[in-house]
């Protein structure tokens, strides 16, 4: 469960300089002045994320050798600024074209061209709901839901400031040069 402080009608809202007090291993965003407490994820939840992040910051971020086309950052629990507001995306990307270099930034205040959340149970509303808004809102071009639970991976493209179902399938937008083996995303069946 997402754990929001309590607010002080009296007091002003949280800013991005009261999030970067907290320790570097705190689990929080910034959302609509408040600093939200994220709750620890379950194993599927960081399955789901590693793979993503095998699979698509292989060959696109470090091109590992499977002859990937490169030209991005991939990172992953990262510190990102939209509208005002700082949240920590599962995985996120950015074509080096428009972040020459993310390197010691803190939130990083360009918006991102990619963004994947894997959902838990005590998230999925705040993803599906707040964050999709949000990242839309910001400019983000795709935005991807992993849902291990059931298995789903949804691939969403930012048109005309809304979001359209672009796939579901083993070539996804933005990363449609190689194909992505949908069932190794997801934790083995028992």
């Amino acid at each position: 469960m997402l754990t929001f402080l309590p607010v002080d009608r009296g007091r002003k809202r949280a800013t991005v300089e009261e999030l970067l007090t907290l320790p570097d291993d705190a689990r929080a965003e910034l959302i609509e002045g408040s600093i939200v407490h994220l709750p620890p994820p379950l194993p599927e939840h960081g399955h789901g994320k590693g793979a993503v992040i095998h699979y698509i910051g292989g060959p696109f971020d470090h091109d590992d050798g499977r002859g990937g086309p490169g030209g991005w950052w991939i990172l992953s629990e990262i510190d990102v600024e939209i509208g005002g507001d700082v949240v920590r995306p599962d995985v996120v990307g950015w074509r080096r074209e428009r972040l020459p270099a993310p390197w010691g930034m803190r939130p990083i205040r360009v918006a991102p061209d990619w963004i994947c959340e894997a959902l838990s149970p005590s998230n999925e509303r705040h993803d599906r709901v707040y964050k999709m808004n949000l990242y839309a809102r910001g400019g983000v071009g795709f935005y991807w839901i992993l849902d291990p639970a059931e298995r789903i991976l949804e691939a969403f493209e930012l048109r005309e400031g809304g979001w359209t179902l672009v796939g579901d399938k083993a070539r996804v937008r933005p990363f449609e040069a190689v194909e992505i083996e949908l069932d190794r995303l997801f934790p083995p069946i028992a």
